[in-house]
């Protein structure tokens, strides 16, 4: 009788762990599969769609099972801290933000294999800090609006679809945007994810009278490297702060995340 009581017993409470993994609170909670600091500072122009974005992401968090904590605060920058991550965002960041330890820790963090993901201005960051300037891939230049609207739709081209931030998105992604022109093209050192088509908008920037140029045939938007050690994946979408209630960009943002976060495949360069 003991041993059929036993039996009984064991049953039941496999069929009731059965149930409760399968309940709805069970799957809400969920494992936190990696974490994330986003860190939004500015020391120059100021993008009224931080909190937006910040928002989005802590979103993006809670319904994918990552955890999401947010910052203005330099300080978070010690070694101790970084390591509590597995990737840094950096979202629409601009100037100097980090002073010169802070930097050292960031660098540490990178090169022990830590993840960073920029989003926007984080290429409008740290001008004076030449890793910096190699773990983003390449700085802002301009934009349009002197000679032409600031805001303008585009047509992106997506360049394969064999990874995380580009598989959700259509070959080409038709869609408004602050459109950035950079300093150098990065295509020799990092692996372009999307470029848009200047054929499609006027590109021409507000830093030169009468208008710069733009970047020519292949104008990277997106892309992705392996870095010192680390992983960085940047994109320069996400001006306005109803860009971040866009399906496909918060897609793209997601992917890009969980690639440098080391959760998802990274196919950007010699180290994958």
């Amino acid at each position: 009788m003991k041993v059929v009581v036993r039996f009984v017993m064991a049953v039941m409470l496999a069929v009731g762990l059965a149930g409760a993994a399968g309940s709805p609170a069970a799957a809400s909670s969920g494992h936190q599969r990696f974490k994330a600091l986003v860190f939004s500072k500015t020391a120059a122009f100021r993008h009224d769609s931080i909190p937006a974005g910040v928002a989005a992401i802590q979103r993006l968090g809670a319904r994918n099972h990552f955890k999401v904590d947010a910052t203005e605060d330099a300080a978070a920058f010690t070694d101790r801290n970084l390591a509590r991550y597995d990737v840094v965002v950096f979202l629409s960041t601009t100037g100097d933000v980090l002073d010169e330890a802070q930097q050292g820790a960031f660098e540490r963090y990178i090169r022990a294999g830590g993840g960073f993901a920029g989003i926007h201005a984080a290429s409008d960051t740290e001008y004076d800090w030449a890793w910096y300037g190699g773990l983003v891939g390449a700085y802002f230049r301009d934009h349009p609006g002197a000679v032409n609207p600031q805001f303008q739709v585009a047509t992106v081209k997506v360049l394969g679809h064999d990874t995380a931030a580009t598989r959700p998105l259509p070959r080409r992604w038709e869609r408004e945007e602050e459109w950035y022109n950079f300093r150098t093209n990065p295509r020799d050192t990092v692996r372009v994810l999307a470029e848009v088509d200047e054929r499609t908008y006027d590109p021409r920037g507000y830093s030169v009278p009468g208008g710069s140029p733009g970047m020519g045939r292949h104008h990277p938007i997106s892309w992705c490297q392996p870095y010192d050690g680390g992983r960085a994946f940047y994109t320069a979408l996400g001006h306005k702060a109803e860009y971040y209630n866009e399906p496909l960009l918060l897609d793209h943002l997601l992917g890009g995340i969980r690639m440098a976060a080391g959760v998802a495949r990274f196919p950007c360069g010699r180290e994958d």
